[in-house]
C-alpha cells in the first residue's frame, strides 16, 4: 500500500508556525509521516532548511520521495523524536528556528491490516511505529503481569473496566497466545459488551491503549517536548498537533508552565521557584479543524494544534 496521509490542520500550521519569508531559517519536524506539512512549509518558505524525523522507514521513504524536489534544503533521518536535539547536533544544527511535532498514528499505518493498528481489520497484533522494535502488542498481552496491564487500560485507555480486561486477557492467554487482532476484539466484546449508542466501540480505547505502551507514545512527547524546547532560538516557534486527551493536556500543561514565571504551589506568599516565563503562548487556546476540512478528512476531527514562542 502506497503510503498517502492527509496531514490535518495544514492551513492553521501554516498560518501559526512563521518565517522571515526573505531570510535563511531551519526547521525539525519530528513526526514527518508523508511530508504533507513539510512540503507546504517548504514549499511557502524558499530559504527554509527542513530536518525530518520519524521512526517508520515507510514514511522516511515515502516522504523523501515527495519532498525530493526541494534538493539539499530537505534531510530524511531515522529516529525517535525525543532525539531531536542529538539528531539535529549530527547535521550540525545547534539551534533552530521552529519545531513542528504531529503526534498519533498515520492513515497508512491505521489502513493497513498487517501494522495491527486497527481493530476494523484483521491482522497481526503488531502496532509498532518503528518495525525494528522488539516490544509488539501480542508480546505486550502475552507477557505482561496482570497489574502492569491493567495500568495500561486504566492509565492510557481511561477504561472504566480496566481490572475486568485485564483479567480475562491473562485467563484467555493461558488458554491460547493472542496473536491476531481480532482475538482481542472477540475478547473487548465478551468482556465489555456492545457500546452504547453514541459511545467509541468498545475495542477503540483497547487498542488505543496498547499501541500508546509499544510505542511508550506519552514518554516520548514528554521528552519531546522538553528537547523542541531546549533546541529552539529565541523567537522560534515550537507547533504540536495531538489527537486525544492525554496527548493535549501533556501539551498545554508544558507550554502554560513554561509560559508563567512562577510555578510555586498555591498558597505560599512568596515566590521560591525563581521560575521565569521562557515560553510565549501563540495560541490561546487549541486551534481544531474547520468545517470544510472536516467535511473533507473526518479524521481530523479530533485534531488539537498549540503553538508556542521561544522567549
Amino acid at each position: 500500500m502506497a503510503f498517502e496521509h492527509i496531514s490535518v490542520l495544514k492551513n492553521e500550521v501554516l498560518e501559526n508556525l512563521t518565517f522571515n519569508t526573505s531570510a535563511p531559517a531551519r526547521l525539525i519536524d519530528g513526526t514527518l509521516g508523508g511530508g504533507g506539512h513539510s512540503f507546504a512549509l517548504l514549499e511557502k518558505y524558499p530559504h527554509l532548511e527542513l530536518l525530518g524525523i520519524d521512526r517508520d522507514e515507510n514514511a522516511l521513504d515515502a516522504a523523501s520521495e515527495r519532498l525530493k524536489v526541494f534538493g539539499s534544503r530537505f534531510t530524511a533521518v531515522k529516529g525517535c523524536y525525543s532525539e531531536l536535539a542529538a539528531l539535529a547536533a549530527e547535521h550540525g544544527w545547534n539551534e533552530v528556528d521552529g519545531v513542528l511535532l504531529d503526534i498519533g498514528v498515520s492513515s497508512p499505518q491505521i489502513d493497513t491490516a498487517e501494522r495491527g493498528f486497527s481493530w476494523r481489520e484483521n491482522g497481526p497484533l503488531d502496532m509498532r511505529m518503528d518495525q525494528t522494535s522488539p516490544l509488539t502488542a501480542a508480546r505486550l498481552l502475552n507477557r505482561t503481569s496482570e497489574e502492569e496491564l491493567g495500568k495500561i487500560f486504566r492509565n492510557y485507555g481511561e477504561l472504566k473496566f480496566w481490572r475486568k480486561l485485564a483479567a480475562a486477557v491473562v485467563a484467555r492467554r493461558e488458554e491460547a497466545p493472542f496473536a491476531e487482532t481480532s482475538d482481542l476484539v472477540k475478547l473487548c466484546d465478551d468482556v465489555l459488551g456492545k457500546a452504547r449508542k453514541g459511545e467509541l466501540p468498545r475495542p477503540t480505547l483497547v487498542f488505543q491503549a496498547l499501541r500508546i505502551a509499544v510505542n511508550d507514545e506519552l514518554g516520548e512527547l514528554e521528552r519531546g517536548l522538553n528537547a523542541a524546547h531546549d533546541i529552539l532560538k529565541t523567537g522560534g516557534r515550537l507547533a504540536v498537533i495531538s489527537f486525544h486527551s492525554l496527548e493535549d493536556r501533556i501539551v498545554k500543561n508544558f507550554m502554560r508552565d513554561a509560559a508563567k514565571d512562577c510555578v510555586c504551589p498555591p498558597g505560599l506568599p512568596v515566590c521560591c521557584c525563581n521560575h521565569r516565563a521562557t515560553l510565549k503562548l501563540v495560541t490561546r487556546h487549541a486551534l481544531t479543524a474547520a468545517k470544510s476540512e472536516l467535511e473533507q478528512n473526518r479524521r481530523s476531527a479530533p485534531a488539537k494544534l498549540r503553538v508556542a514562542e521561544k522567549c
